[in-house]
């Protein structure tokens, strides 16, 4: 009996152990030596900092340069992923700028993690407000990007700030919708109603000084049992290939949101009047492969004109994140190309 234990216990071991996935050219925390990077500051209309790292073209003209603001992955940092789209586009002609949405990473908010899609999308709004200011930027020349969770939040933004004048989004998540149904509108009101009762609950404790709890987000160990899409997100979040810990931050609430805040999702709906975007062109990309593929399916669908899917051949979700043989950077940059002329 002790030798089959012992075997368990040695099997679970070595799924924890795993070494991450480096194919397709992951490349997460990528340097690129054709552009300049600077840490920014600057204050949203809640008075709250905000952190990015903006990254200008080694010989760019001093004046009249296209910009991209880059947004990360819901409940991650601009360390993960966002920095490598902002490079990755830079060398392309593009001054650019990756953020820590407020709550996350370097950038202001308590409690830490709190969900606010809100000011998430404010974020991206005095993110324009910062780079529409500097004189090396056409403030007519602005266009976003959003990365999973992102994705919903620049939409949101993108609809009350015509300042933005080119959307797109890569493996995006509709939180609002992800929040209330759950993939594949696999979760039923019950079971909705149950998940808000326990948040609503949790208030109680913590404001009479309880400890704060946290919810959803990436396990911190691999079992036999580990659904593909926690195995997906670990391989990323929990290897070296994309594991980040911000200052002052712990990776064990990497990804993960404050219970009581969580439930706040739910009462959002990105995609409502997403047709008043256009004319502004909007761009999806998505992996064939991708569990979060509905969500690029409706917002296309929704869209007004112009509007390009791009659907990538043997692409997941986290994919997208950071395996440049499969993102296709070529598309981003010709998009924002023609569309920030």
């Amino acid at each position: 009996m002790k030798k089959l234990l012992l075997s368990a216990a040695l099997a679970i071991g070595s799924l924890n152990a795993t070494a991450a996935d480096m194919s397709n050219g992951a490349d997460n925390f990528y340097k690129s030596d054709k552009v300049t990077a600077q840490k920014v500051t600057f204050k949203n209309q809640y008075q709250m900092k905000v952190v990015g790292n903006l990254y200008i073209p080694k010989g760019m003209k001093r004046s009249g340069n296209p910009a991209i603001i880059v947004g990360h992955p819901m409940g991650a940092v601009k360390e993960q992923s966002s920095n490598l789209y902002a490079q990755k586009l830079a060398e392309q002609g593009f001054v650019t700028m990756s953020i820590d949405l407020s709550f996350w990473g370097e950038s202001e908010g308590k409690p830490r993690n709190a969900v606010s899609a809100e000011i998430y999308a404010e974020d991206f709004s005095a993110a324009v407000d910062y780079l529409g200011t500097r004189g090396f930027v056409d403030r007519q020349r602005i266009g976003v990007l959003g990365i999973c969770g992102s994705g919903s939040f620049v939409i949101s933004a993108a609809k009350i700030d015509p300042r933005m004048k080119a959307i797109a989004t890569v493996s995006m998540y509709d939180m609002g919708a992800a929040s209330r149904n759950a993939l594949n509108r696999s979760q039923t009101v019950e079971q909705r109603k149950q998940l808000i009762a326990t948040a609503a609950e949790q208030r109680y404790a913590e404001f009479t000084g309880g400890a704060t709890k946290y919810t959803s987000g990436t396990v911190h160990e691999l079992t036999a049992d580990t659904h593909p899409v926690q195995r997906e997100f670990y391989d990323f979040y929990r290897t070296p290939r994309g594991e980040y810990t911000p200052k002052g931050g712990s990776a064990q609430t990497t990804t993960h949101p404050t219970l009581t805040s969580s439930t706040r999702f739910m009462n959002f709906y990105p995609f409502n009047d997403i047709e008043t975007i256009s004319p502004r062109p909007m761009l999806f990309i998505t992996g064939d492969q991708a569990h979060s593929k509905e969500f690029s399916e409706e917002a296309y669908r929704l869209a007004g004109q112009p509007k390009e899917l791009v659907v990538i051949p043997g692409a997941g979700h986290v994919d997208l994140y950071d395996r440049v043989s499969l993102i296709p950077f070529d598309k981003l940059a010709a998009f924002f190309r023609t569309h920030l002329k």
